[in-house]
């Protein structure tokens, strides 16, 4: 499987103890229902917000103890009660799909990363949850990671999401590289842009480290599962820098030979200390 902003990254996988699989999928099920809701076809703004209040009744309903026999909550709810899941963080992912439908620019850094923590943390929260893992640190590196997935799909989904009239590239950082949205929307790679995407690949690159030990913390099967995801992040970064920062011509997309290195790089232990 696969969904929405995580296209390149291993979703319900043979790694995943049978038990949890079913669970992983109506999650993640659930959301790219909604992010689609948000995200595809040609509706206007206001259909597509109903459409995702229509999945706030959803998670009401199931908060009630009920069981809505439409997808994907009649999947999602028997895993909800099941597992005993925050129907916040689903809520949370919602907000940030309503936020796509009425928000196209991000001021600062912080603007970008609030989006991300309610558009990607709260899917690595639900599988701690499911985990049974519940600790304050294991939480803030499962949020690094989950944010710099994100972040690394909107470094290589520049031209894309532009598309849509969306640009995640915080203003501040274009603004100090001189970069314009004008020279975006021309698909202009000069020096400056080359310098403001190294800059954001950097940035992230040092947000999958600090998360990373948390793949030392999961059970066995469950910890090659994240170092798979994190390897997957990280090449697509790797993908960006070698085409120095031109994601206009050369959108990395990761091929068979990216998912054999990334079948080495994961069973490769992960250090115990990271900078």
């Amino acid at each position: 499987m696969s969904v929405g902003h995580y296209e390149n990254f291993p979703v319900a996988s043979l790694l995943v103890p049978a038990r949890y699989r079913s669970a992983v999928v109506a999650i993640y099920r659930f959301a790219r229902a909604a992010d689609d809701i948000a995200d595809e076809g040609n509706a206007p703004p206001d259909e597509r917000l109903a459409g995702l209040a229509g999945f706030e009744r959803g998670l009401d309903a199931i908060e009630r103890g009920e069981t809505p026999s439409e997808p994907p909550f009649d999947a999602l709810a028997p895993v909800v009660r099941t597992h005993g899941l925050p129907i916040q963080l689903f809520r949370d992912l919602l907000s940030a799909f309503a936020q796509d439908v009425r928000v196209g620019r991000y001021r600062t850094y912080d603007d970008v990363l609030d989006y991300c923590r309610r558009s990607a943390n709260p899917v690595g929260r639900l599988l701690l949850a499911l985990y049974r893992v519940d600790d304050d640190e294991a939480l803030a590196q499962s949020d690094r990671i989950c944010t710099a997935l994100q972040l690394a799909n909107f470094w290589q989904d520049v031209a894309v999401d532009l598309r849509k009239d969306r640009v995640y590239l915080p203003l501040e950082d274009l603004e100090r590289e001189g970069v314009t949205l004008a020279q975006i929307a021309q698909g202009r790679c000069d020096e400056r842009w080359r310098r403001l995407m190294a800059f954001e690949t950097a940035r992230t690159r040092a947000l999958f480290e600090a998360g990373r030990p948390l793949c030392r913390r999961l059970p066995f099967r469950l910890g090659l599962e994240l170092r798979a995801v994190v390897a997957g992040g990280m090449r697509v970064l790797e993908r960006i820098d070698a085409v120095g920062g031109d994601v206009f011509t050369r959108r990395p997309v990761l091929g068979r030979r990216d998912w054999a290195l990334l079948a080495v790089r994961m069973l490769v232990p992960v250090p115990a200390h990271f900078p």
